[in-house]
């Protein structure tokens, strides 16, 4: 059996918690990471890790698309949260941009910017890695960690541009592959460009998955971006997985 880590997961949207939790185990996940998007999502991700120590752990977060529809009291306080809260976390996450037309409706990208920078300042103050989302923002994402001084970042579910991802690379940031890397052209491409020093694995979990045969997600699937993975490197899943896990370990210091 492998070892893996799922890196990336809404452990908070999910039911059934405990079947799904053994299920993941019982498949070589050894660690879960739980990304919150926002005040209460951060709340019940806490609580979750709690009730499976040394399995999960939790990141605190807020994902570009909640903040729309938050006042500025509402904003301060998730901030002052993720800050005087983060001895509980391994990492600040899901944060970042999203250009998406649904996403700039309710956010502009100056406000997503000045969010964003916050999270960041917080990260670098208290020295934690960041798990970003990045979609159709890749440039700007990029740009914007850099410039905040963050030494430890990760771009889940990485499809942009290859310049931005050498970018990525060179800063020695890393990108993780998620079970759409069965399929996904330009995911795909992200992942055979990266060196397997900077890669890891996620499922993104509950998300739902696949073109012909669409299945909703759980952390045990992170042996599918594992498959995927392999496949795309030509190489064998072992070595995958040793490989991911000691990325992981080593930047998330979890030692899982």
């Amino acid at each position: 059996m492998v070892n893996i880590i799922d890196t990336h997961a809404h452990l908070d949207e999910i039911d059934n918690l405990d079947d799904v939790i053994d299920r993941a185990v019982k498949s070589g996940v050894r660690a879960i990471i739980a990304v919150g998007q926002d005040h209460a999502s951060n709340l019940k991700t806490l609580s979750i890790s709690k009730k499976f120590p040394s399995i999960v752990y939790p990141a605190f977060g807020l994902h570009p698309l909640h903040i729309g529809n938050m006042s500025n009291d509402q904003l301060t306080d998730t901030l002052r949260f993720i800050d005087e809260n983060s001895s509980d976390i391994v990492a600040i996450g899901e944060i970042g941009m999203d250009y998406d037309k649904r996403v700039l409706k309710v956010a502009s990208k100056e406000v997503q910017r000045d969010v964003f920078t916050q999270l960041l300042t917080i990260a670098r103050k208290k020295n934690k890695p960041v798990l970003i989302h990045s979609r159709y923002a890749w440039k700007d994402c990029f740009d914007t960690v850099r410039a905040a001084g963050i030494e430890k970042a990760v771009f889940h579910w990485f499809t942009g541009f290859s310049s931005v991802l050498s970018d990525i690379i060179n800063a020695g940031y890393c990108i993780s592959a998620t079970p759409a890397a069965e399929y996904h052209n330009e995911h795909q491409r992200a992942i055979k460009e990266t060196p397997f020093a900077q890669l890891m694995l996620e499922t993104d979990s509950p998300v739902i998955y696949g073109r012909e045969n669409r299945y909703t997600s759980e952390p045990k699937d992170a042996l599918r971006s594992l498959r995927a993975v392999a496949a795309i490197k030509n190489e064998d899943e072992s070595t995958v997985a040793d490989m991911t896990l000691r990325t992981t370990n080593r930047l998330l210091e979890i030692n899982a």
